[in-house]
Formats: structure tokens, sequence, C-alpha cells
């Protein structure tokens, strides 16, 4: 007579990937509209609309065709929970290029003759989505005159679950429900460990468990993205982060030598992380009416203390000005 199957047989959750990942894009879908609230995707398509394009978020197999004065910038893939990169510059066309979704491919990108002024890596917290991202980027470019390159961290059901039990509450707790889960996951439903990280997964050397499913080595998706780009980036000197995206930041530096620490400048926003990497210039922003912001920062003392909010959004009032204190600084 057959044994019944074991929970720990990856054969059994194949058939549930398909429904994991349609779950999963509508969570992704729920975090886009969360990052419209908190990122300047206000601005970012009044630019984009000025320079003769337009954001589509819904785009169908008739677009191409269809009549309009406009090109379009597809962001209609902002609900995929795999992950990407996107440069982002706010300067020259095509001021938001096609995202990179194999992180080799943007290695080779990076480190090639068009990625010679590309210097900066910007990192957005809540949702993370495709478009909150970019219009973060956006608006860091401007600062700066620059390209930027934008994470949009892979989203799988190791994320859902802190955001499910009020991972907004405190952004440590959040990537240490984040990081047990994700570890559990690939111990015993592998297939659905790697549902949502495949960008994760394209980096050469990613850690991985026994079951073949990706882990995290420093406390997130987000961290283990720009810890690999800045082992693998020398052109990379400059990191941004908003709000958890701060801390992203901060567990990735922690396992990098100092002659690469030493390279690097840090700013974050809503957010302030320990200043404990050697050689890293500091500067960070906590408005005074961010009790999110202040909550997870854990009595640290920011550079600046703008009468702000947490959000970025520039469109909303008392908001972080990201452009404007980044010029100012």
């Amino acid at each position: 007579m057959t044994s019944s199957s074991s929970i720990t047989d990856p054969a059994i959750y194949e058939l549930q990937r398909p429904f994991a990942d349609w779950m999963l894009r509508a969570f992704r879908l729920g975090n886009t509209a969360v990052d419209i609230m908190f990122y300047d995707v206000g601005v970012l398509s009044t630019e984009l609309i000025a320079n003769g394009e337009t954001v589509v978020t819904d785009a169908s197999a008739n677009t191409a065709s269809a009549p309009h004065p406009l090109k379009f910038l597809d962001l209609s893939a902002l609900t995929n929970p795999s992950g990407s990169v996107i440069v982002v510059d706010a300067n020259l066309p095509p001021y938001v290029r096609p995202p990179f979704r194999d992180m080799k491919a943007f290695f080779a990108h990076a480190n090639g003759p068009e990625g010679a002024g590309l210097r900066t890596l910007a990192i957005t917290g809540v949702g993370s989505s495709a478009f909150g991202s970019v219009a973060f980027a956006w608006d860091v470019s401007t600062a700066l005159g620059e390209p930027v390159a934008a994470i949009v961290p892979g989203y799988g059901l190791a994320d859902v679950v802190p955001q499910a039990v009020g991972g907004w509450v405190a952004f440590g707790v959040y990537d240490a429900m984040q990081t047990a889960t994700q570890n559990f996951l690939a111990r015993v439903a592998p297939p659905l460990a790697t549902v949502g990280k495949d960008l994760a997964l394209s980096t050469p050397e990613h850690e991985r468990s026994s079951t073949g499913a990706p882990v995290f080595r420093h406390g997130s998706a987000a961290s283990d993205d720009v810890h690999a780009i800045l082992e693998q980036v020398p052109g990379i000197t400059r990191l941004v982060g908003h709000s958890k995206g701060a801390l992203a930041i901060e567990n990735a530096l922690r396992s990098l030598p100092e002659a690469r620490t030493e390279t690097l400048t840090v700013l974050t926003f809503g957010c302030v992380i320990a200043e404990e990497q050697i050689g890293v210039k500091y500067t960070q922003y906590l408005g005074w009416l961010d009790p999110l912001g202040t909550w997870s920062s854990w009595g640290r003392v920011p550079e600046s203390r703008p009468f702000a909010g947490h959000s970025t959004n520039t469109f909303f009032p008392l908001s972080l000005p990201v452009t404007a204190l980044m010029r100012a600084g």
C-alpha cells in the first residue's frame, strides 16, 4: 500500500505555486496603493508627461497599437512579486529603463560603459512596489542630477506574514519575522519559498538552504540585494533609503570589509539606523511628526529633524521633501 505523502515532500507544494503567485500579486497591488501615499508618484507622473511619457499600470495587449501622443512607461508588471532593479534618470531619456529582473544582467550593465555614471542605490520601505521605488529614485535623481538604481525587492510568502500581524510597528521586528518565516519555508516547503524570489536566486552565490530554496543572510530580501550589489559593483558609493529601506542598508553594511565601507555615503529618511560602520559618511533625516520612524529608530538621534511626517509624497502637507533636503545638505 502506498504511504501518504509527507508535508516535507516538495511535490505537495508544486501544485500550490500558482495559487501562491496569484495571492502575492494581489498583495503586491495593495503595496502599490500604499506606496502612492508615501512616495512622489504624482511628481513622477507629472514630470514624465511633461517629457512626453505617461505611466501605464494596467497595460493590455493593444496598448502598443493604440493611438496616443505620448510614449508609455509600462509599470503594469508592478504586481510581479519577483523583484527587479530599475535605473532611473530624471534628466536624460529614456528616464526609466526597462527593469533588470536578473541580478547578473544588472551587474553587467552597472560595471559596463552604460553604467559609468551610476553611483547611487535607492531603497524604499513600506510597500516597496515598482511604482513607489521608481518615484523615490526619481526624487533622488532630481536632487543629484545623475542616474539612480532603484531596488524593487522580491515579495514572497515570508513578507506576507509580518505584514499581516502588524509589521508596521517596528522595522526590526518585521525583518526578524520575515527571516524566520523564510527559513521555515525553505526547510518544509522549498517550492513555496522560491515564489517571488527570482531576483535573489539570480544573484551569484546567494545563500540557499539544503533544499535549494533561498534564505536571507542579512535580514531581508532587500538587504541581501543591497549587499550583493555593493560586493559586485564598486562604482556604487551612495545609498539612499527611506523607512524600512534604511534598515535594509544597515543590515547590508555589516559584513562588508572596511575597504568597501570607507567609500560609502549613506542618507536615510524616516528611520535612523546605527552609525556603526567605519568610514561610512552618514546623513539621516527624521521628521518631528513621524511616530513610525521614531519608534523604529530606537532612540537614535538623526543629523536633521525637519518639521515633517513619514511620507515623502510632496502632494501632501508636512511631507519629507527628499529632493529639497538632499540639495540643501
